[in-house]
C-alpha cells in the first residue's frame, strides 16, 4: 500500500511524537508513505474565521500538489488538517463560486485540482484497508492489563462522518482491543478538549480538558489514547494548573499509534514516548486500593 502523506505543521513541531510513532507503525504493516514535496500549512480551523476564500485556497494547494504527483489518496493524521482538507473537498463541490475562486488562484500558481484526491485518516486506513486481522498478526507484545480511554476529539468525525459514526465512533476502540488492551466505556470520546481556548480563555479551556481527564480516571483508565496533536497537548501539558484549580487529575495521554508501536514490540524511544510531560510506561504498575 502506498499513500501520499501530508504531515501538517503539528507533526513537525509539538506533535512530533505522533509522526515518530506513526511512521514506524505503518512501515511495520507494509504501508509506504510519500511525503508531499513543498506542502504548506492547511490554515487549521482558525484561518477560516479570518478569510474563508483564502483559507480554501491555502488548503487546496496541498490537494493540487498531491493530484499533480499522481496520488489518489492523501493521508492526513492531524485532526485539524484532516477536517480542513475534507471540508474543502465538500465545499468546492457544493459551492460553485468558491470552486471558481480556488481554481483561479491555483492556475496562477501553475496548479489545478479536479477533485480526484481522497483525504484519508490513519484510523480509516488501519481498520478498513489493512484490517484488524492483519494488525492482530503483527502483535507480539499484547497490551494485556492496560485500560484505555479512547478519545477521538471533535474534528475527525464531525461534521463529516466519513469513516465512523459522528457521535459514537468505534474504530479506535476496535483497534485497541485488537492490540490486547481493555477499552473502558468512555462517553466523552467526542467531547471538545477546549482546543485553542486553553491559550485564549484558560478558565474555559482548562475546565473542558479537566472534565475529560477526570472522567477517564473515574472509568478506571490507566491512559487516554488520542488522535489529535492539539488534544494531546491540552490533556498532557496542564496537569499542574488543573490540579491547582480543581484537584488531582493526573493520567497520561498518548497517541494511539504509540500504543500500536508498543504492541508491535517497538521501543518507547522509537515512538516518542519520552516526550510526554506525564510519563507513561507499560506494563502498568498498579497499586491495590
Amino acid at each position: 500500500m502506498k499513500y501520499a502523506y501530508f504531515p501538517g505543521c503539528s507533526l513537525k513541531g509539538l506533535g512530533r511524537a505522533y509522526e515518530e510513532s506513526l511512521l514506524p507503525v505503518l512501515r511495520h504493516l507494509g504501508v509506504e508513505l510519500q511525503e508531499l514535496d513543498d506542502w504548506n500549512c492547511c490554515g487549521a480551523t482558525a484561518y477560516m474565521s479570518v478569510d474563508e476564500n483564502r483559507a480554501a485556497v491555502l488548503a487546496s494547494r496541498n490537494l493540487a500538489l498531491a493530484e499533480k504527483n499522481g496520488s489518489t489518496e492523501l493521508l492526513a493524521p492531524c485532526s485539524a488538517c484532516y477536517l480542513v482538507l475534507n471540508k474543502l473537498q465538500h465545499h468546492i463541490t457544493e459551492f460553485p463560486d468558491l470552486r471558481s475562486t480556488v481554481q483561479t488562484a491555483l492556475q496562477r500558481a501553475g496548479l489545478a485540482y479536479s477533485g480526484t484526491v481522497r483525504v484519508r485518516h490513519p484510523l480509516d486506513i488501519l481498520v478498513h484497508e489493512i484490517g484488524l486481522d492483519v494488525i492482530r498478526e503483527k502483535v507480539i507484545r499484547p497490551l494485556r492489563g492496560l485500560k484505555v480511554a479512547p478519545y477521538y476529539g471533535c474534528q475527525i468525525v464531525r461534521p463529516y462522518a466519513t469513516f465512523d459514526d459522528a457521535h459514537q465512533p468505534t474504530t479506535m476502540d476496535r483497534l485497541l482491543t485488537t492490540l490486547g488492551a481493555e477499552v473502558v466505556p468512555y462517553p466523552l470520546k467526542t467531547k471538545c478538549c477546549g482546543g485553542s481556548l486553553t491559550g485564549t480563555v484558560p478558565e474555559a479551556g482548562l475546565r473542558l480538558s479537566y472534565i475529560l481527564l477526570k472522567e477517564a480516571l473515574r472509568r478506571g483508565a490507566h491512559v487516554v489514547a488520542t488522535v489529535c496533536p492539539l488534544c494531546h497537548f491540552n490533556l498532557d501539558a496542564y496537569h499542574e494548573e488543573m490540579e491547582r484549580r480543581w484537584g488531582p487529575v493526573r493520567i497520561p495521554t498518548v497517541y494511539f499509534t504509540q500504543l500500536m508501536g508498543l504492541a508491535f514490540g517497538l521501543e518507547p524511544q522509537q515512538l516518542g514516548l519520552h516526550r510526554n510531560l506525564v510519563p507513561f510506561t507499560f506494563p502498568i504498575e498498579t497499586t491495590a486500593a
